[in-house]
């Protein structure tokens, strides 16, 4: 049977898709295809449509877990809550990045206004945010950049690059300039989550063709 999107893992309680970039989990209000609509597609047999366990920003490419039922559902949000599930992000960020690796601990908090909207910012009073970094590559005046977010903030790994780099991911409107890519370049390339009783899902998502029309290829 095909299927809408790449399936990463499969098991009787978990699906990981390759989510693509551009395509939004929740239904926008402006109209377009989301996620949600394809979810009917996603039964492949079972007899209910997957639940995404977590969440993705609309550019966000990449391993998206899906849970088959309610149950699966609750034990796995459990393990993302207990901060268990191994997360693998790669990023283009618009410029140089000095040193090789290192840790971002910058708390965030959501603020938002009429004329611009919402966005997350630093701030001392927000919800602690850790993210560990290490760079893998240089091309053409940017930087590929590996994460794995210790906590997972809404926007994190997007603020922190900014703050901590001096550059945002290459083509992110809100806290960049939105120049040089179609989208935010940030691609989830990787899954671990761990199971009681059973082997962890494992997943890894290749890395999308915009990112190597950049120039940078998988390690």
């Amino acid at each position: 049977m095909t299927t809408p999107f790449p399936i990463l893992f499969e098991d009787g309680e978990a699906l990981v898709i390759d989510k693509p970039g551009g395509l939004p989990l929740d239904r926008p209000r402006a109209g377009g295809v989301s996620l949600e609509d394809r979810l009917e597609e996603l039964r492949l047999g079972f007899q209910r449509p997957p639940a995404p366990v977590h969440r993705l920003d609309r550019d966000t490419s990449g391993c998206l877990l899906l849970a088959r039922n309610p149950k699966a559902l609750k034990r796995f949000a459990a393990a993302f809550e207990a901060r268990l599930v191994e997360k693998r992000y790669l990023g283009i960020v618009a410029g140089p990045v000095s040193g090789a690796e290192g840790t971002i601990a910058l708390s965030l908090s959501k603020i938002s206004s009429a004329s611009e909207g919402w966005r997350m910012i630093v701030a001392k009073k927000g919800k602690p945010a850790v993210t560990h970094w290490r760079k893998l590559a240089e091309h053409s005046g940017h930087t590929l950049i590996e994460f794995r977010p210790e906590t997972g903030r809404t926007h994190q790994i997007r603020v922190h690059a900014e703050h901590a780099f001096g550059h945002a991911l290459l083509g992110d409107p809100v806290y960049g300039d939105g120049r040089g890519a179609a989208r935010t370049m940030l691609h989830a390339a990787g899954l671990t989550v761990p199971r009681e009783g059973k082997d962890p899902v494992v997943a890894v998502a290749p890395l999308p063709a915009d990112f190597a029309a950049l120039g940078f290829a998988d390690d």
